[in-house]
């Protein structure tokens, strides 16, 4: 409904009270009603499944056309990471929201900092999912208020045509609500307790869930050792779990990403049961490292036989029950996880991986796309990977192959900073700014995340500030450091009280008392200072 519909439906609605809605001004009203255009959790994981959706048939069209996302742990982080895409790009088109099981598990916990094992309360997850999109809804508010107050004032200059300008602004203001990728780690639990979680995070706003095949109550950061995969008739449960929930809620098109931790994880807790030769099962146990049993004289006290492929094998048990994969077969099960995962009603893949290689990436996407042609990858863009030093040894690497001359450098020494302005360095960073773009192109990456970029910026914002305060600069090192820089860059938040809704306040208190409002955006508000 557009903005004229709305003011003429709500002053039919007031006439239709014979007078008793005389103080109610349609106007008013019809803002509101645009300041609040998601009602509920529900509304938004609609509208932003259907963004992913489309975004998805774009990007089959043309691999330019990927995706972005930054981690968030805080409802207003992501509110100022949309206000910075909307302010730099013209556009939220293609950008989304990452919520980083990692930062709520070290950040979110009523525990305190935790590793990120799953131990953190789980309604955490969807409680983040929730606040993330009320700071999204707002930023729409206050837009839309500065808006509103921009017709007003044009409408008492007589402007019509900065009115005429200001009202299709209105008409097509672009939300900042956008798709959130979630973290529901391996499902906190059972199939049932997934489904529950899932619930909760679809019924908070996700349109997208991202859960992964490790065993859900011995879980390990991805890029941490001691990863223990499932089988896949166990991670299929959980992905059937996540559909059934998003069904039940009226998500149709809603999104699930099967993430594949195998290519670090060389251990299972589970052996599946086989009941013939070359089904799931026995696939799976392909991969394990077994040895031949031929006589008892093999078998030891407590030691477990299994029959594959009609032979008798007696698979390695570690002394804490986990049984070992062969070594060498992580690529291998990464793509028949993924193949199976998208066979079986994931949309979409990420493949964790222990470096940020192209070339290795795209090996296993077009392996898998030789059974599924439109496979596409989620990819974790980890801080947990050395960028420079990984490029920089992927350059010299590359060099030496070539047979360049590379005497001038030691491999394992690329980091240092005495390297930061030589020929392969700069070829190095020309390779992590197109890393997107190449993967996008070359490994079937459609959406690239980060998924701790704020976590690191805080910490080093912070340092600085610190650093400079309780030192020599004292005040001046946040008023040049901080506030010079935002009021020269243009940063909403430099106005905090604006920021955190006190002029929709002012609004709301002036449509309810008329004259007789009490204004917090008087002359005597020291945010006046920043006009």
């Amino acid at each position: 409904m557009s903005y004229k519909e709305n003011i003429d439906q709500i002053a039919s609605l007031r006439a239709d009270q014979k007078g008793a809605w005389n103080a109610i001004n349609p106007e008013s009203a019809a803002r509101m009603r645009l300041q609040n255009r998601f009602q509920n959790g529900l509304d938004i994981a609609k509208y932003t499944a259907g963004i992913m959706r489309k975004d998805m048939a774009e990007y089959d069209a043309d691999s330019s056309q990927y995706t972005q996302s930054l981690g968030c742990w805080h409802g207003f982080i992501g509110q100022q990471k949309m206000l910075a895409v909307k302010k730099h790009q013209g556009t939220t088109n293609k950008s989304y929201l990452y919520l980083s099981g990692w930062m709520v598990a070290a950040l979110r916990s009523d525990f305190g900092p935790l590793p990120d094992q799953s131990m953190h309360e789980k309604t955490s997850v969807s409680g983040l999912i929730e606040e993330l999109y009320t700071f999204l809804r707002q930023a729409d508010a206050r837009e839309l208020g500065d808006l509103f107050k921009a017709l007003d004032a044009a409408r008492d200059a007589n402007d019509s045509a900065k009115e005429k300008d200001l009202l299709n602004q209105i008409e097509n203001f672009e939300t900042h609500v956008v798709p959130i990728v979630a973290d529901i780690d391996a499902g906190f639990g059972n199939e049932e307790a997934t489904y529950l979680l899932a619930k909760r995070m679809i019924e908070a706003g996700a349109c997208c869930i991202q859960i992964e095949n490790q065993v859900s109550d011995a879980k390990q950061c991805g890029h941490q050792d001691g990863k223990v995969t499932v089988p896949h008739e166990d991670f299929l449960a959980k992905i059937n779990a996540v559909r059934y929930a998003f069904i039940e809620l009226g998500v149709d098109d809603g999104v699930i990403v099967a993430r594949t931790d195998s290519l670090g994880a060389g251990l299972t807790q589970k052996i599946p049961v086989s009941l013939s030769e070359g089904d799931l099962a026995s696939q799976y146990n392909d991969y394990l490292q077994t040895t031949p049993v031929t006589s008892t004289d093999d078998v030891n006290e407590g030691d477990m036989l299994l029959k594959h492929k009609g032979q008798l094998v007696k698979p390695e048990r570690l002394p804490n029950g986990l049984y070992r994969f062969k070594a060498g077969t992580g690529e291998a099960r990464c793509v028949l996880d993924c193949i199976t995962s998208l066979q079986n009603g994931a949309d979409l893949i990420w493949i964790e991986t222990e470096k940020p290689h192209v070339k290795q990436i795209g090996d296993m996407v077009n392996a898998v796309r030789e059974v599924v042609p439109n496979a596409k990858l989620v990819y974790n863009n980890s801080p947990s990977f050395n960028w420079t030093l990984n490029f920089r040894q992927q350059i010299f690497d590359l060099w030496t192959e070539e047979g360049k001359d590379v005497s001038a450098y030691n491999r394992d020494e690329l980091m240092s900073v005495d390297y930061d302005d030589t020929e392969l360095a700069t070829v190095a960073d020309e390779k992590i700014r197109t890393f997107q773009a190449d993967g996008a192109r070359d490994a079937g990456i459609f959406h690239h995340l980060i998924t701790l970029p704020t976590y690191h910026t805080a910490a080093l914002s912070t340092d600085n500030l610190a650093k400079g305060y309780f030192g020599s600069e004292g005040m001046l090192a946040y008023v040049a450091g901080v506030q010079r820089k935002e009021l020269r860059e243009g940063l909403a938040c430099v106005k905090h009280q604006a920021m955190a809704g006190s002029n929709i306040g002012d609004d709301h208190k002036e449509y309810f008392s008329g004259e007789q409002a009490l204004k917090a955006s008087g002359k005597d508000n020291t945010m006046n200072q920043f006009d």
